[in-house]
């Protein structure tokens, strides 16, 4: 399918025009990311707690120490709303009322599982380290079974999924375009800095751990 259906749960409502379902569109906006946000209801409460993942196919891994109260409790079933938010600008209008950002965001619903199978944990993990640097992982050693014991893995079958994407330039009321004040659009990107080298700072590191 090329599209993600759309249901009740996922049709937008405001602003309808800024939502997409091409499911290679979701795709390259999930794997561009690092972080999302996982929402749910544990103990009457509601919680949201960022964490990073990696996408398998039609799956989200989600990852986390097997201590979490988060990982713990979607393990046993419960309903999620995971979010993944790419901005890619800033959007400056001659009003205040008319500003906004570029930017690019995945919502997806579901059940998460927990992965339980040792090959199927280890691949998991292996995709967390090469989402984040490609190549990575044949370079680092592997997990102990220590290691793999401490961390727990969930997967989200990737079905009740929509996107919703702002791009372009700013919107002005007519009245205002002639305000003698800058509008345009300011691009935000992420990109990586210099790297440190080994052994940076290592006596903070080690009071941080602390």
């Amino acid at each position: 399918m090329a599209e993600f259906p759309v249901t009740g749960r996922t049709r937008l409502k405001r602003l309808p025009q800024r939502a997409v379902y091409d499911r290679d569109e979701v795709y390259a906006i999930l794997d561009e990311g690092f972080l999302c946000h996982v929402g749910f209801v544990a103990e009457g409460q509601p919680f949201v707690i960022p964490t990073g993942y990696a996408r398998r196919d039609n799956e989200l891994l989600i990852h986390g120490s097997a201590a979490s109260r988060m990982l713990r409790n979607l393990a046993e079933g419960i309903e999620v709303c995971v979010t993944v938010t790419l901005v890619d600008g800033l959007v400056l209008a001659k009003s205040a009322f008319h500003h906004s950002m570029n930017y690019r965001s995945v919502m997806m619903l579901g059940t998460a599982t927990l992965v339980t199978g040792a090959a199927e944990k280890m691949d998991a993990l292996r995709r967390f380290t090469e989402h984040i640097v490609p190549g990575r992982w044949d370079e680092v050693r592997q997990p102990t079974e220590s290691e793999l014991k401490q961390t727990s893995v969930l997967k989200l079958p990737l079905e009740t999924v929509s996107a919703k994407v702002r791009k372009g330039p700013e919107v002005d009321d007519e009245d205002d375009l002639g305000l003698g004040v800058w509008a345009g659009v300011v691009p935000l990107r992420t990109m990586a800095g210099p790297s440190q080298p080994e052994g940076f700072d290592v006596a903070r590191l080690k009071r941080f751990r602390k």
